[in-house]
């Protein structure tokens, strides 16, 4: 497929994935793969593709205060550092492995967003971590929170998908963030989990620097038009954009991983 062809391809899901949070990285490991990419290969150009898209996006989601940069702090730590060496650590597995562990991964994604939110969190717990930001309160609970974060961190870097996948259901569902603020403090985190996984896989040579410059510059003008698009769409909608996109990617990867 002509690069530019598939840059196009990456801004319409760039502008479609970053509404619900996850910056489009397993959608742009699919794009890759179906162009013909090994799994390690896609894996890496498309979390390339990430840095630099959500990168401008978080710029316009913090503008818009739609950002919680507490969140960033605590997560982004355990992300970046699970991603990495799920990004380094990916070379033990063969393609088949990855893309059914991506499909899983994925599935369950979506069935967790579709689910109603779950009691609230008792402050008063010892494991629970008190969170102010934009003027509202948000509880933590270490003992949930934390092996989740440090799972979805390595396995993200592990296939080279954003990470948002999880972390925006379990922001809406764990620690009751509005949906915008999770998708807004999703993107953030997907911009440092992809850094680290990126430089995992970068390591072991999975990298063309020619093709990955033009299908960037799609990803950023797609992440912008998603932005601005978020904004404007109500919460309802953005976790149904969130599910429906997860279930495709899945049932793609399967696809490709067995025929």
């Amino acid at each position: 497929m002509n690069s530019w062809l598939l840059a196009l391809v990456i801004l319409i899901i760039a502008a479609i994935m970053t509404m619900s949070g996850r910056g489009g990285g397993n959608f742009y490991v699919l794009a890759l793969a179906l162009a013909g990419f090994s799994m390690h290969e896609a894996a890496t150009t498309g979390q390339f593709i990430l840095v630099l898209s959500s990168l401008f996006a978080t710029i316009f989601f913090g503008k818009n205060k739609v950002v919680s940069w507490q969140l960033v702090l605590i997560i982004g730590i355990m992300t970046g550092v699970s991603a990495f060496f799920g990004g380094f650590l990916s070379d033990i597995f063969n393609d088949k492995i990855l893309k059914v562990v991506f499909a899983v991964f994925i599935s369950l994604a979506a069935f967790l967003m579709l689910k109603p939110l779950g009691k609230e969190v008792k402050s008063e717990n010892r494991f629970i971590l008190k969170i102010s930001s934009n003027n509202e309160i948000y509880y933590l609970n270490v003992l949930y929170v934390v092996p989740v974060v440090l799972f979805t961190g390595f396995v993200s870097g592990m296939v080279g998908i954003s990470g948002g996948s999880f972390l925006v259901p379990l922001m809406v569902l764990f620690i009751r963030v509005p949906m915008k603020i999770a998708v807004g403090t999703s993107t953030t985190l997907v911009m440092i989990t992809a850094l680290s996984g990126f430089l995992g896989h970068l390591s072991s040579g999975h990298f063309d620097i020619k093709l990955a410059i033009p299908l960037a510059i799609g990803g950023i003008i797609g992440a912008i038009i998603g932005t601005k698009l978020t904004l404007k769409t109500k919460p309802k909608f953005l976790k149904i954009i969130f599910a429906s996109t997860s279930l495709i990617a899945a049932l793609i990867m399967i696809y490709i991983a067995f025929c």
